[in-house]
């Protein structure tokens, strides 16, 4: 399947975005996190897209998309979710499943609270929740959110370096053997523009903000029981897999499953992260996807008779 890449207007911001498959099939809303870009999803979208329509935009402050300079837009995770919701809304999309990776996690939960009738299932890609998920590697950050000033705004500025995002970010946990460039290097590549480390230090301060609501999404999965897999690094040193097993206590079904890799997972298990998210989808919409797409006469006949289960 050919993947397209389009841009959309929402408001003052020009998202990029990657698509493939046919528009009347399920949506799958991909959303990035730092300090990546949709370019993340360059393996894992031509291996669902025979069955899903899948849609990965870029951030405001990531990857391709035109946002306004720091001071006439702020970057803050309400913006840049507010932002996601202008976008779905601008391309009519009136329900998808979501898939979140760290930063793309509390902007697409605070997608599926704003509209828990649209959110059709998530799969959460070494994406946290849960106070549970963070490791002993946040000092800076955390001095930074209780005394924000010039001193503890720069200690995380080491976060943003070429040597940090390669070999923490990307190498540990990964296979060597497995773990290309192109990912780190495209990343290395987007921090050097004018304002970018700025910008990702405005985001690093309003991350606190994340743990605030930490209660807010909880409570939508009790409450609105979305079907959830959990798809882990076992290695991230971000974010640790109690952070995945966390989901089970609001939803007790959840599914976890751990893969021997890092932060960036897809860098390395694009095709075992596929495989995972075919099975756990079609297990928990097939049917009532294939419901709706007969109403469409678009009919997929394979549903239910793959050999590939979660």
């Amino acid at each position: 399947m050919t993947v397209s890449y389009k841009r959309q207007q929402v408001g003052d911001v020009e998202v990029f975005y990657r698509e493939a498959g046919a528009r009347t099939a399920p949506v799958l809303l991909l959303l990035h996190g730092f300090p990546s870009s949709s370019h993340m999803f360059r393996e894992l979208i031509p291996l669902l897209s025979d069955r899903y329509r899948l849609i990965a935009p870029d951030l405001p402050g990531f990857g391709y998309t035109k946002a306004p300079e720091r001071g006439s837009f702020d970057y803050t995770f309400d913006n840049l979710a507010q932002v996601m919701e202008g976008f779905t809304e601008a391309l009519s999309l009136e329900r998808y499943a979501l898939y979140v990776f760290d930063y793309g996690a509390p902007t697409g939960f605070r997608l599926a609270l704003a509209h828990p009738e649209r959110v059709t299932a998530i799969i959460s890609q070494n994406g946290n929740a849960y106070l549970d998920g963070f490791s002993d590697q946040w000092g800076p950050w955390e001095a930074y959110w209780r005394n924000p000033n010039p001193v503890t705004r720069e200690a995380c500025r080491a976060s943003l370096s070429p040597e940090v995002i390669e070999n923490w970010q990307y190498r540990t946990g990964a296979d060597p053997k497995r773990l290309g460039p192109d990912g780190y290097m495209l990343d290395i590549a987007l921090m050097r523009r004018p304002d970018a480390e700025e910008i990702q230090l405005d985001l690093i301060l309003d991350y606190r903000a994340n743990l605030e609501r930490y209660p807010d999404f909880q409570n939508y999965f009790r409450t609105h029981r979305p079907p959830l897999l959990a798809v882990w690094g076992r290695h991230d040193p971000a974010f640790i897999p109690a952070g995945a097993e966390a989901y089970k206590r609001d939803l007790p079904e959840a599914h976890v499953h751990l893969l021997d890799a890092g932060h960036f997972a897809l860098e390395t298990h694009a095709s075992e992260i596929a495989q995972i998210v075919r099975g756990f989808l079609e297990a928990h919409l097939g049917t009532n996807l294939k419901m709706e797409n007969a109403n469409k006469e678009v009919v997929f006949t394979e549903i239910g008779k793959r050999k590939d289960h979660f």
